[in-house]
C-alpha cells in the first residue's frame, strides 16, 4: 500500500514516489473499469428508456422509465466502492446490497441520475480515449527494435527506421510512458473526485462536520479537565505547603515573642495566615477536590453535602463503580453548583441528591423544596449554563425544573458506556 493518502497526493509529491506508488496502477484499474461498465450502462439505459418510450401508451411503459432512478442508484452504488481505487476510501453513502433492498422506496436522486447518464454517454467514452493514447503510444516506442525488423513503423507522423532511430523511439517510449502514468492518474482523479461531489451526499458532510466538532469539543473538555487538575496539584502541593509551613513557623513565634504590641502583631499574623490557607484550600476543593480523584463521585458529593448549610440527603447508586473522568467531574460541579444555589437563593430547608445508572448513561438530580423560579440564563453566563455547555460537549444535556413556589429540580443525563 502507498504511503501517501490518495492520488491527487501522490500526483503532487515528487516524480519517483508517484511512479514507483501504486497509485498509477490503481489509477490504471479505475479506467479499465470503467469501460466495461459505461458499456453495460449505456446499454441498460438506452433498453430501458427506449423500451419505457415505446410502451408509454400503456401502463407497462410508465413502469419501465420508473425503474430508472433504481438503475442509476445501483450505478451509483457501484461508483461509490470504485472511488477507493483512487481516494483511497468509498464515498459514503448505501451499499450495492441495501439498495437492492430497498428498492423503489428511496427518494429520487437526481444527482445520481444525472451522473448516470453523464457516465453512460460520455465519461467511459473519455477515460477509452484516455486509455488507448497512454498504452499503445509508450508500448509501441518500446517494441519499435523489434517491430522495425518486422515492418514499417510509423506513429504519430515519425517513420522509425531500424537501428539508432529504433533505440531512440525506447528512450522516448520510457518517458512517454511516465508522462501516461501521470494523464492516467489525472484523468482518474478528477472522474473520482467528480463522482464523489455528485454521488456524496451532503448529509453525510454535514455528519461527519458534527461528529469531528463533538471529538473537538470532547477534546477540549478533557484538556481543560487536565489542566485543572495541575493547577489544583500546584496549588495543594505547592502554595498550600507554603502556608502551612508560615503558620507553623508564626505558631512558634507566639511562644518566643514576649508579652507585648510585638506578639499582639505575631497573632494577628498568625490568624491572617490560617484564614489565607483555608481560603486557599477551599478553593482547591472549587478547582478539583482531591477526594474525588481518589475516592470517586459518592464520596466527594458526600464531602458537599456535609458542608452545605441546608440538610441534604445523598442516594448515589453506582454500585461501586467509578465513572469516566470527565463524566465524574462534570458530575460534582452540577451537585457543588446547585447546592450552592439552594443555599444562596432557594430558602429551602431540605435537599436531595440523587445519582443512578439508567442504560448506558449516569442520571443525577439535585431536588430542594426551596421558592423555586431557578432558571439556566447563558446569556449571563452563570455557573449552571456553562455546566451545560460542558454537558452538551460530553453529549449530555442539563434540565432545570422550577416553577414559582417550587420545588426545583436539577437534572443531569450524560451517556456514561459501562
Amino acid at each position: 500500500m502507498s504511503r501517501t493518502p490518495d492520488a491527487w497526493t501522490a500526483l503532487r509529491a515528487k516524480p519517483w514516489r508517484f511512479l514507483g506508488s501504486a497509485w498509477p496502477w490503481r489509477s490504471l484499474a479505475y479506467l479499465l473499469t470503467s469501460v466495461p461498465l459505461g458499456l453495460v450502462a449505456l446499454t441498460v439505459l438506452f433498453c430501458t428508456l427506449l423500451v419505457g418510450a415505446l410502451t408509454l401508451v400503456l401502463v407497462v411503459g410508465v413502469l419501465v422509465l420508473a425503474s430508472v432512478p433504481l438503475l442509476t442508484g445501483l450505478l451509483g452504488a457501484v461508483e461509490r466502492r470504485r472511488i477507493a481505487l483512487v481516494e483511497g476510501r468509498a464515498a459514503s453513502g448505501m451499499s450495492l446490497r441495501e439498495r437492492l433492498a430497498a428498492g423503489r422506496r428511496l427518494p429520487v436522486s437526481w444527482a445520481e441520475v444525472g451522473y448516470a447518464f453523464l457516465f453512460a454517454a460520455l465519461l467511459w467514452v473519455v477515460d477509452l480515449l484516455v486509455l488507448l493514447f497512454c498504452l499503445t503510444v509508450p508500448v509501441t516506442l518500446l517494441l519499435a527494435p523489434w517491430l522495425t525488423e518486422v515492418d514499417r513503423m510509423q506513429i504519430l507522423g515519425w517513420r522509425v527506421d531500424p537501428g539508432i532511430e529504433a533505440w531512440l523511439a525506447v528512450l522516448i517510449g520510457v518517458v512517454a510512458l511516465a508522462v501516461s502514468a501521470y494523464v492516467v492518474g489525472v484523468v482518474a482523479v478528477a472522474q473520482a473526485g467528480l463522482a464523489r461531489l455528485l454521488l456524496d451526499p451532503r448529509e453525510a458532510e454535514l455528519a461527519a462536520a458534527v461528529s469531528d466538532l463533538r471529538r473537538s469539543r470532547v477534546e477540549l473538555v478533557d484538556a481543560f479537565e487536565i489542566e485543572r487538575r495541575r493547577i489544583e496539584r500546584d496549588l495543594h502541593d505547592g502554595v498550600q505547603q507554603r502556608l502551612v509551613a508560615l503558620t507553623m513557623t508564626l505558631g512558634r513565634a507566639e511562644l518566643d515573642v514576649p508579652e507585648g504590641p510585638g506578639l499582639e502583631l505575631v497573632r494577628a499574623a498568625h490568624r491572617q495566615a490560617e484564614e489565607a490557607l483555608d481560603d486557599l484550600r477551599g478553593t482547591v476543593r472549587g478547582i478539583h477536590p482531591r477526594v474525588l480523584a481518589d475516592h470517586g463521585l459518592a464520596a466527594a458529593v458526600h464531602e458537599v453535602a456535609d458542608r452545605s448549610a441546608v440538610p441534604v440527603s445523598v442516594d448515589i447508586r453506582l454500585d461501586g463503580q467509578r465513572l469516566p473522568g470527565p463524566v465524574e467531574a462534570a458530575a460534582y460541579f452540577v451537585v457543588s453548583e446547585a447546592l450552592t444555589n439552594v443555599v444562596r437563593h432557594a430558602q429551602a430547608r431540605h435537599a436531595q441528591v440523587h445519582a443512578w445508572r439508567q442504560g448506558e448513561a449516569l442520571v443525577l438530580t439535585v431536588v430542594d423544596d426551596g421558592a423555586g423560579g431557578a432558571h439556566v440564563d447563558r446569556a449571563a453566563g452563570s455557573g449552571l449554563a456553562g455546566l451545560a455547555l460542558r454537558l452538551e460537549a460530553l453529549g449530555g444535556q442539563l434540565r432545570v425544573t422550577s416553577p414559582e413556589g417550587g420545588p426545583t429540580e436539577v437534572r443531569m443525563e450524560c451517556p456514561c458506556p459501562a
